[in-house]
């Protein structure tokens, strides 16, 4: 005897048809770019009709919105969900590891997909604060992140966290498209790496013996 699916409500209903013309969008953008795709490719891709996107969304802008927000809010859950299981340090830096090598079978379309919501957001006055957010979003969680592993070290961070939160942040674009561009002789987990190095050299400029001041604090990110 077959059990009967379980019928969906009205807001479970809502939420699996946004979720889906989320990801039929971020398939297109992928392939053709946020302006080679229109609200009826989406829709389409999506199993859906035109009028079943504007039921969801005011128009692709207010897609995308949601598509920076969505992509950030769930890479981030990911990495804390990794991070707070760990039980030490070096086994939180092994987890992030896996997690960038998983990443890494996908890294053209993942970068391809960022470059593009980024362009995007870039040519539009209406979605460039947005774009900002979200950067500060993970500019933040890096920063939470870095206090912590400082206070686990039992040192004081060497400069603001923010602005070393922000060095950090920019080096992982950087490396990743390094690494999709140059792979050869670039490790699937070089932003860990990269970030490994970066804290040690970090912790122990921490531990130096305080010096005399030379009256000048280090930059604060803007």
């Amino acid at each position: 005897m077959t059990s009967e699916r379980k019928r969906l409500t009205r807001e479970e209903s809502r939420q699996q048809t946004r979720h889906r013309l989320l990801a039929a969008a971020a398939e297109l953008f992928t392939e053709r770019g946020v302006n080679g795709t229109s609200v009826e490719q989406i829709a389409e891709r999506a199993g859906y009709t035109r009028g079943a996107f504007y039921g969801n969304f005011e128009d692709k802008n207010a897609l995308v919105a949601e598509l920076l927000h969505d992509r950030t809010r769930r890479e981030l859950e990911e990495v804390r969900s990794l991070t707070q299981g760990a039980s030490s340090g070096a086994d939180a830096l092994d987890r992030l590891r896996a997690w960038n090598r998983d990443r890494a079978q996908h890294l053209p379309q993942w970068l391809a997909l960022r470059m593009e919501l980024v362009l995007y957001a870039l040519r539009n006055d209406e979605l460039r604060p947005l774009l900002g957010e979200r950067e500060l979003l993970a500019r933040g969680a890096h920063t939470t992140g870095l206090e912590q592993a400082f206070a686990a070290r039992g040192v004081t961070s060497p400069a603001d966290p923010a602005f070393l939160a922000l060095i950090v942040h920019a080096l992982e674009d950087g490396l990743l498209i390094q690494r999709l561009l140059t792979p050869d002789g670039i490790q699937d987990d070089v932003v860990v790496d990269a970030f490994d190095l970066l804290l040690r050299s970090w912790t122990a400029l921490a531990r130096q013996p305080a010096r005399e001041s030379d009256g000048q604090d280090p930059p604060s990110p803007r």
